[in-house]
């Protein structure tokens, strides 16, 4: 399934999000952003689980905002996991 992602006190303007019906990623596109992070996190979580992506990401800042990329990324995950509950 195919998710999109509207990140909010960030550079990034999207998140395309694909995960299988185990909760593992399968492709990560961020729209806008620090290009070089950006790809390097998508590389990165393809293939991971959602809930181990979450428990890494979540909550790292970025310089003074309370929030980041990797944090609205993990954000992102919860809410798929939400909607994919029965």
């Amino acid at each position: 399934m195919v998710y999109h992602y509207r990140p909010s006190g960030v550079c990034s303007r999207e998140f395309i999000i694909e995960v299988d019906e185990q909760g593992t990623i399968l492709n990560l596109e961020i729209v806008g952003g620090c290009a070089g992070n950006t790809k390097g996190i998508s590389k990165l979580v393809v293939g991971m689980k959602m809930e181990e992506v979450i428990q890494r990401l979540k909550g790292i800042p970025c310089g003074l905002k309370k929030t980041s990329c990797p944090d609205q990324l993990a954000i992102a995950l919860e809410k798929i996991k939400a909607q994919q509950l029965p």
